[in-house]
């Protein structure tokens, strides 16, 4: 396990493994510019926060992530993939070689690191993307990257479609509108729990589908949580874990979902608890 200096802000930095600071008393504090724009001058803001990122899994790194040693195969991947996040400073990448590309992370049982991972992924995303921009002189974007729970975007939209108080339908409609724009529009994005609900109304289908059609057409990287496999309507017959499989039996979204996705399935039994 790494060993920080706890008498500085180190350990509880998003830029401990790449800042040649890092663990120095007079200048690894609260008070480090870099640190406030991570993470705010409370450690609650900056643009961790702004990206939405799980509390529990804001000060997560590949390196960090409990996850790794259940899935070291899958984490070598990763290592090579967040090498790959420089890209984003290129303009001109065109052809499909030069994209980020997308990761569509599934396993049948819960608790076996998917999620974990995904916020490691856009945490180094995000370091990549702070250092990146002052590196070439430019501001850091605020929001360069952007963690969507679908879970919580399905309840705020039923509720928003749902008989009740106008107020409270409004409240969440502007939630849905929010949520939707933000993840159309984010660099980078982590669709947290896709399917998770073993069904869901045409319209939230609708929704999706503008999310996810909306990135795939402008080539923006997406990484996909799930407990269902990625299937076409073509390859497999109605089942438990087949993905959208009876609210989109065209497999319009799965089609869109593939674009330049690559498909890993975790292993092992839940590991909640140990985070």
């Amino acid at each position: 396990m790494t060993q920080y200096n706890e008498s500085t802000n180190e350990a509880n930095c998003l830029l401990r493994h790449v800042c040649k600071l890092a663990g120095s008393p007079e200048q690894c504090t609260r008070n480090c510019q870099a640190w406030i724009g991570l993470h705010g001058a409370s450690g609650a803001g900056g643009r961790i926060s702004a990206a939405n990122v799980p509390k529990g899994y804001r000060n997560l790194t590949l390196k960090d992530s409990p996850a790794r040693e259940s899935q070291s195969k899958i984490y070598a991947t990763f290592d090579k993939y967040a090498e790959t996040f420089e890209r984003q400073f290129n303009p001109e990448r065109s052809e499909a070689a030069e994209r980020i590309k997308s990761f569509y992370l599934w396993s049948a049982q819960p608790g076996t690191g998917k999620t974990t991972s995904a916020s490691a992924l856009i945490n180094e995303y995000i370091i990549a993307h702070y250092v990146g921009a002052l590196k070439l002189g430019l501001t850091p974007q605020q929001r360069p990257a952007y963690f969507l729970s679908v879970n919580g975007l399905h309840q705020a939209h039923k509720t928003a479609y749902s008989p009740g108080a106008q107020e409270t339908k409004d409240k969440y409609g502007e939630t849905v509108t929010r949520e939707v724009e933000r993840s159309k529009q984010a660099p980078f994005l982590v669709m947290d729990d896709v399917g998770v609900r073993s069904k869901v109304s045409d319209s939230f289908i609708g929704v999706l589908y503008d999310i996810i059609d909306s990135r795939t057409t402008d080539d923006l990287p997406t990484i996909y949580t799930s407990n269902k496999p990625l299937h076409g309507a073509e390859e497999t017959p109605s089942g438990l874990y087949d993905l959208f499989y009876d609210e989109d039996p065209e497999g319009k979204i799965v089609d869109r979902m593939r674009d330049q996705c690559a498909v890993v399935e975790f292993g092992g039994t839940s590991k909640r608890g140990r985070r």
